[in-house]
């Protein structure tokens, strides 16, 4: 539900796409506002369904001058399941350093989302896994818990907590395209392998995986 400034921050060092809204009076928000946020008011905010993305997995992230349960709830309910509010308000984050800007905030919501560093796109992904490829291999970052109810045909499976001891057994001469149920934790491995030196990708999507290899992918 709190996103705190850092993660915000990195949103914004990273260029990582995401709706940041500014629930203040226009007139408050002018006088000093973070970079990149939309103006509507609290007040204002319920009559703005029809102006958010049609992507409902987009970051949403609600700020004021303190936490608006109510707006919240709004953003929620309207299925944007990635909605937080930022903890504190706008004194909090030009008090961690946050740069701020004065003027007229946009009032259009402009969410293009990019593809994360080192993200494979679904079609590459499933076009190595199903024809396989001769200098990659496709490692699966899963609990064996969650391995033991299907992996995909030919996967390696090193959990993510096991990477660092396990380094070794991957070859440094092939492209290791990491995956786990969600991406956050096979993008986790990506920075790991990446740092050591490994060619590396990772898939950034929810995926579901049968007993017999089959599988699902969704885009977060």
């Amino acid at each position: 539900m709190v996103s705190e400034p850092a993660a915000l921050k990195e949103l914004m060092d990273k260029d990582i796409a995401h709706v940041l809204i500014d629930l203040r009076d226009a007139k408050e928000a002018e006088k000093g506002f973070i970079p990149g946020a939309v103006s509507f008011s609290a007040k204002d905010l319920p009559a703005a369904k029809d102006k958010f993305p049609a992507d409902k997995s987009a970051p949403v992230i609600l700020y004021a001058d303190k936490l608006n349960e109510t707006a919240f709830k709004t953003v929620r309910a309207w299925g944007y399941s990635n909605t937080s509010l930022l903890n504190g308000s706008i004194a909090t984050w030009t008090k961690d350093g946050g740069k701020t800007e004065k003027g007229k905030l946009a009032a259009t919501i402009s969410y293009v989302p990019k593809p994360r560093p080192g993200e494979i796109t679904i079609e590459e992904f499933k076009a190595i896994a199903e024809k396989g490829s001769p200098d990659k291999i496709i490692l699966d970052v899963r609990e064996s818990d969650e391995t033991s109810n299907g992996m995909i045909r030919g996967a390696v499976n090193i959990p993510e907590n096991a990477i660092k001891s396990r380094l070794r057994e991957l070859p440094m001469d092939k492209e290791i395209i990491a995956y786990c149920a969600t991406g956050i934790r096979a993008e986790s491995v990506f920075e790991e392998l990446k740092e050591a030196g490994f060619k590396t990708r990772f898939l950034n999507a929810v995926i579901q995986i049968d007993k017999d290899g089959k599988y699902e992918i969704t885009k977060k």
